[in-house]
């Protein structure tokens, strides 16, 4: 179904990004998996990637948050694969805290990479997305950007920051053949959540459990896919959000 384009995956070499670039290459995309510092993780997502599923993939070192590092990487990333077609912007960071106490680095840590790192991604692959009139950007985004968080302000922030991020992006493109969505996932089982195992929330899903990585994935697969979608929120939460 993808074959012949090219994923760029942010924050893939773990988690939730790692499934969605599994699934995209299952679904014939080459992938290009940038990492902020786990070069073994991601490498071996890449060779997953190429060796069961037969498709290009290579990792790129990268801080998201860094605008002329991120130009630099996409330069690169479309001289190795002679283009780009799907952006997932999936990085992320968290420093939880309240509000009341928190420190200023703490909250543009989450900012910058969150937020700003998807801002930076978009600005340098849009210019690639609009000459060839195609191009699909899915944010991952989270409940608590539409819900808030205690503890998490900055973390909230930056999700609410990337729906409206998603939403604007989605109409000032749309007339060039390009789309913009996002996910919301909710309580999803990866490294980041296992210290919220007794998060009272998690009594408050509907549907009574964690969601999987690969639940998310499939929600991304769909949008990626979904050709008459654009500036939607898709929620992969168990319910908790509605």
């Amino acid at each position: 179904m993808l074959s012949g384009k090219v994923a760029v995956v942010t924050g893939g070499s773990r988690g939730i990004g790692a499934k969605i670039a599994e699934k995209l290459a299952s679904l014939g995309a080459d992938v290009a998996i940038i990492y902020a510092g786990n070069k073994d993780a991601a490498e071996k997502v890449c060779g997953v990637c190429s060796s069961v599923f037969t498709v290009r993939a290579k990792a790129y070192l990268c801080d998201v948050s860094d605008f002329g590092a991120v130009k630099a990487t996409v330069a690169q990333i479309k001289a190795d694969f002679g283009g780009i077609h799907i952006l997932i912007n999936n990085a992320g960071v968290t420093r939880d805290g309240l509000a009341a106490m928190m420190k200023e680095e703490d909250f543009d840590k989450v900012i910058d990479t969150n937020l700003k790192g998807a801002f930076n991604m978009i600005r340098h692959t849009a210019p690639l997305f609009i000459r060839g009139r195609e191009g699909c950007i899915v944010n991952i985004s989270s409940v608590s950007g539409l819900m808030g968080n205690a503890g998490q302000c900055n973390y909230s922030a930056s999700k609410a920051g990337l729906i409206g991020l998603t939403k604007s992006v989605a109409k000032e493109y749309a007339s060039k053949g390009i789309r913009c969505n996002a996910v919301a996932p909710g309580f999803i089982r990866t490294d980041m959540t296992e210290a919220q195992a007794d998060n009272p929330l998690l009594s408050m899903i509907p549907l009574g459990r964690m969601g999987e990585a690969d639940e998310v994935a499939e929600a991304v697969a769909y949008l990626v896919s979904a050709k008459y979608v654009t500036g939607e929120v898709l929620r992969v939460d168990g319910g908790i959000a509605m």
